[in-house]
């Protein structure tokens, strides 16, 4: 039997996989168990920020591996509290929470949302606006936050409390806030990513943070896609004037270990109190090691590499022959072909290409150190299969 056919009689079918078994890989090269490479330009969803195998993060997690691997968060460990400082550091945020996943961090971002509220205002001040074509995770709470009808579905009752407005449009989300006086918060992505590659326009981004500001109503911001360089900023946020009350992230934090991360303001610092949340692998001293590399490595020049080759991207791609559109920051773009997308995405899979897909566009989430020369290769690549379509 054959790795293919153990996963389909043994892991439950909740994935619709490509018939690839990647077994290796070295930067943005992975390896199937034919030994075919492929250029990756989706980096396991945005997780593998510097590629596979990547040496100061390895490194990092090794020295943590043979270190020490768990305690509970009973105790103090070197690596959490390490990695906190350098998230406040860099984002003007003040205290941390750690949990294993995005799903996780946005969980907590609610949680902590409608307790700062409920403390200040009283109970029945908890509804939290999102965006229509917004993600934020598949828990029961998080699949409720998010504003897409097709992940409503099977798992009913969701949870209440959740109120969903269209991106880019100011007027409606202060129309919906006037008529609800018991929002509590809001909490978007700086580029809607599961929902299509959208980015968000400056004015409502900053317009809707003025509002919420001026209305006590808390800005969270949803990092765990767009966190950690992808946008060629730290974090999307920070292509606006704004400073959100909490921020989660994940993914990309963890260079391929399993962490989420919550950060909160000014306003919301204090309100967890000892007991209100929990998480046994929350802070694991080998994620946040290696999460602590991750950080270390983003510095301006990389983020100026970012936009320079998500820049290169837009300007081969837009007006090519077989693409209608093209959209995002950084190296977070979303190209939307002529055709479906599907079968294109089996093309360049085929041709030795990995791509992501986000309703109808390709998605292209690189690593953010991706070589230039293995990059030109892929769009090449991308050019003629679309050109064929």
């Amino acid at each position: 039997m054959n790795t293919i056919e153990k996963d389909q009689k043994y892991i439950a079918h909740a994935y619709h996989r490509y018939p690839v078994c990647f077994v290796s890989g070295k930067g943005s090269i992975l390896t199937d168990e034919d030994g075919k490479e492929y250029i990756d330009l989706g980096s396991g969803i945005g997780v593998d920020i510097f590629g596979i195998a990547h040496e100061p993060w390895m490194a990092a997690v090794e020295k943590q591996l043979h270190t020490l691997n768990h305690v509970s968060n009973l105790y103090y460990t070197k690596p959490d509290a390490e990695l906190a400082e350098l998230l406040c550091e860099k984002t003007g945020m003040k205290k941390v929470f750690f949990s294993n996943s995005g799903a996780e961090a946005n969980e907590c971002a609610i949680k902590g949302a409608r307790k700062y509220s409920i403390d200040k205002y009283g109970k029945d001040r908890n509804v939290i606006v999102t965006l229509i074509n917004g993600f934020h995770g598949r828990t029961v709470t998080t699949l409720a936050a998010t504003g897409q009808d097709v992940f409503h579905q099977n798992f009913f009752p969701l949870t209440e409390g959740f109120l969903y407005t269209p991106a880019n449009d100011l007027p409606a989300f202060i129309d919906l806030c006037e008529k609800n006086p018991n929002v509590c918060a809001v909490m978007m992505e700086s580029i809607q990513g599961e929902g299509g590659v959208h980015p968000l326009d400056k004015d409502f981004f900053e317009g809707v943070n003025k509002y919420a500001k001026e209305h006590d109503i808390l800005l969270i911001v949803d990092e765990v896609q767009t966190g950690n360089g992808r946008t060629g900023k730290l974090y999307g946020y920070m292509n606006f004037d704004v400073q959100p009350d909490i921020v989660s992230t994940a993914k990309g934090l963890g260079g391929g270990l399993p962490i989420g991360a919550t950060m909160f303001g000014e306003k919301t610092q204090d309100v967890f109190t000892y007991g209100t949340h929990g998480s046994t692998f929350g802070g694991n001293p080998i994620a946040c090691a290696g999460a602590v590399s991750i950080l270390k490595e983003i510095d301006d020049t990389l983020l100026s590499s970012v936009k320079e080759k998500g820049d290169y991207i837009k300007k081969e791609m837009e007006g090519a022959k077989g693409v209608k559109s093209v959209a995002g920051m950084g190296l977070m773009l979303g190209i939307e072909p002529v055709t479906p997308v599907g079968p294109i995405v089996e093309k360049l899979l085929a041709k030795g290409v990995v791509v992501l897909t986000a309703k109808e566009k390709i998605r292209l989430l690189p690593a953010l150190n991706i070589p230039m020369e293995q990059l030109k290769k892929a769009v090449a690549i991308m050019k003629d299969v679309l050109a064929e379509e």
